[in-house]
């Protein structure tokens, strides 16, 4: 069988440390894939005069796996952020954030496990119709939802739930109010839900989903929503396990995929070996099981379990004094 290739963006910041470690992380579970390197975010710019590379699209194109740091997108005037060019682009219309609860974080809660399915192309995220009227006193943008986006979605997270041995989808939405558009995507979520009788379905509003995440977040499974409400509501849900660098992400499209950290570059502490590259570890987690890789997930599951609940060389931000390298030789040796 021919090897697996990865295109590796190991970003900014601190996003070559952690990469890095996962990569060895990787290789050690005997996991031998090949390794295509590419260059995004403010590196890119600096060596090629662009935020995404044709160069860089071509190899995510080619290799269709994708394991990336995080990118830093230049505030201000004329840069699109580069996770919605590389989802626009490449269709990955699936945003994937599961969270588990590890013992040994500072987390508040010990039994979350939940994860969040966002439509990644529609909705406020469109970028449609962005205008700041020429005084600067008014400004409107719009939200596009289509049946077809909705209906992907949904049926894209109920399949997770069978697949993944789930109870239970929760729609999240906004219909009492945004009756077009939300309302759209919520009689959807009821049609697709009537396919799938043997997982439970219920629909909750948003606002009110946030206070339930945050008073019993156990009666969650999996969350299914529009774009807008799935980018906070997963951050949200990352609060309840210790913080984003307990918390992956994969953007799946019908045949690529994007498995990344979602946390930022953290430049402040960029090169000091400070990092916990759980994040990145975690999303190469989430690579191996699409690759249908489970049982080599499994261990470095395990792995990083073992190093945080006994906290053996933790990093700062999980109550340790250690930093990357140490943190990963950890992993390393329980693998």
């Amino acid at each position: 069988m021919a090897k697996q290739t990865i295109t590796v963006i190991p970003g900014d910041g601190i996003g070559p440390d952690i990469i890095d470690a996962t990569i060895k992380v990787l290789d050690k579970a005997g996991c031998d894939f090949d390794y295509e390197y590419a260059d995004a975010g403010l590196t890119a710019l600096e060596n090629h005069g662009d935020l995404v590379p044709e160069s860089t699209l071509a190899l995510i194109k080619k290799n269709k796996i994708t394991l990336k740091g995080p990118l830093t997108t230049p505030v201000g005037e004329g840069f699109t952020s580069i996770n919605v060019t590389l989802r626009k682009q490449f269709q990955l219309y699936a945003n994937v954030r599961p969270v588990l609860s590890f013992k040994g974080t500072k987390a508040r809660y010990d039994n979350i496990d939940i994860i969040t399915i966002r439509e990644n192309t529609e909705g406020m995220y469109s970028g449609l119709g962005q205008v700041v009227s020429e005084d600067g006193q008014q400004a409107e943008a719009m939200s596009l939802i289509t049946r077809e986006g909705a209906e992907r979605i949904v049926t894209f997270a109920y399949e997770t739930a069978i697949k993944e041995g789930r109870k239970k989808v929760t729609a999240v939405h906004k219909a009492n109010i945004l009756k077009s558009t939300s309302g759209l995507f919520l009689n959807v979520a009821r049609e697709v839900a009537k396919r799938y009788p043997q997982i439970e379905s219920t629909e909750m509003i948003v606002d009110n989903c946030c206070m339930q995440l945050v008073m019993n977040p156990e009666q969650f499974d999996v969350i299914v929503t529009t774009n807008l409400f799935g980018d906070i509501l997963s951050d949200l849900c990352a609060g309840l396990v210790g913080g984003l660098g307990m918390a992956p992400g994969a953007n799946i499209g019908k045949d690529c995929a994007i498995f990344e950290a979602v946390h930022g570059s953290a430049p402040d502490i960029a090169g000091k070996n400070l990092a916990n590259p759980t994040s990145v570890i975690l999303a190469a987690i989430q690579m191996l099981e699409y690759l249908g890789m489970a049982d080599k997930a499994d261990n470095i599951r395990r792995a990083i379990t073992e190093v945080i609940e006994s906290g053996d060389r933790t990093t700062r931000d999980l109550g340790g004094s250690h930093g990357t390298t140490d943190f990963t030789q950890a992993v390393l040796e329980r693998l």
